[in-house]
């Protein structure tokens, strides 16, 4: 393990825990906004409907494991948070403003007013930012990888704060993002949907998406070359990389062929283990440093102590969180859910649509 001490292992794991439920429940909700963008066809509405259906009511919920990533590494491994805060404020403060800006549209679009153009209004707020907003958090990820953010500081401020991250390779691994956060939204939404020409819409779209994901992932992989050295190194040499690419291939070939044949929920067990296996690896190329060039998780890492009390923290938290986002899903997500009972209840007295929405 190249020296670096069990708690501060275990720590990091937590870490990539949290970060990897994020991609797979978060993300899947921002690619629900960019299909609501692109929703389109004689069933647009339908199709906007069952993404708000689907993401309404537990979007918000999702946002905990982005904010225990946040919480992890200020707390564990504070030397590295000051750099990446410092460094990547830029895209960082683009990617906060876009989550509040498309949960507060979707919040709106909810409860401010029945009258659907005014809803549609703020539709289009919360399908944009779910589009622009993964750009910047895959950015972040390329500037990472690429080594820049571990760069010796400069005094020049394009130097210092725009350089590091304006770069092909960065804006590549941001496109990455959004095809891979679209794609599990799509995989998502044709088990979401009860109607076969719905279900139909998002197996198309899913196909699409998967295909994008085969063709940016070649790009950030070429381009990796002469901006992330180490991670093609990672990647293609280390020596994990064969397994770990065999398993991502079979992976993705299997949530094709689900799609492809219309079998559903094995494309939806399998391409959330695609993603997973994807952003394992880059932890794996990555490891033992958390910002290459620059700090390993152990120089990193706080006092023994603190990670102690974190560990312990993390573990009685998960027994309430688990179970709570456990149930919140059977609630909203199993059969004859919340919105099924509230959709065949009748018209409400303000004639109000009675389906629940929005956010807990």
């Amino acid at each position: 393990m190249s020296g670096t001490p069990p708690l501060v292992l275990a720590v990091a794991a937590i870490l990539v825990i949290a970060l990897n439920a994020y991609v797979l429940f978060g993300g899947a909700d921002f690619g629900g906004g960019v299909w609501d963008l692109l929703a389109g066809g004689p069933r647009k509405q339908q199709q906007r409907e069952l993404i708000e259906h689907a993401v309404g009511p537990i979007w918000e919920a999702n946002h905990v494991w982005l904010i225990l990533v946040l919480v992890l590494t200020f707390v564990c491994f504070p030397a590295a948070f000051s750099r990446l805060a410092i460094t990547l404020h830029i895209p960082l403060s683009l990617l906060l403003v876009g989550i509040v800006l498309r949960g507060s549209a979707l919040t709106f679009r909810s409860y401010d007013s029945s009258h659907r153009a005014l809803q549609r209004r703020w539709g289009v707020i919360f399908a944009v930012a779910s589009t622009v907003t993964p750009v910047p958090l895959g950015i972040c990820v390329g500037a990472l990888v690429s080594g820049a953010v571990g760069a010796a500081p400069t005094t020049s401020f394009q130097a210092r704060f725009v350089a590091p991250w304006m770069t092909p390779f960065a804006f590549a691994v941001g496109a990455l993002a959004l095809v891979l956060f679209a794609y599990l939204a799509a995989v998502y939404l044709t088990v979401e949907a009860n109607e076969e020409r719905l279900k139909e819409d998002f197996r198309r779209r899913a196909l699409g998406a998967g295909m994008a994901v085969f063709v940016v992932a070649g790009v950030v992989l070429y381009l990796a070359r002469e901006q992330a050295a180490f991670i093609v190194h990672g990647v293609m040499f280390a020596p994990l990389a064969l397994p770990l690419q065999i398993a991502t291939a079979s992976a993705a070939l299997t949530a094709l062929w689900g799609l492809a044949n219309r079998r559903y929920r094995v494309a939806r067990i399998a391409a959330p283990v695609q993603v997973s296996l994807i952003l394992w690896g880059w932890v794996y190329a990555q490891f033992p440093e958390i910002i290459p060039g620059a700090l390993s998780l152990r120089d990193a890492a706080a006092p023994d102590i603190t990670l102690k009390l974190v560990v312990i923290g993390i573990t009685g938290g998960m027994m309430l969180i688990i179970p709570s986002l456990a149930y919140l899903l059977r609630i909203f997500k199993g059969d004859g859910n919340a919105f099924d009972r509230l959709e065949t209840s009748g018209p409400t007295p303000d004639a109000r649509p009675t389906r629940l929405r929005g956010t807990p």
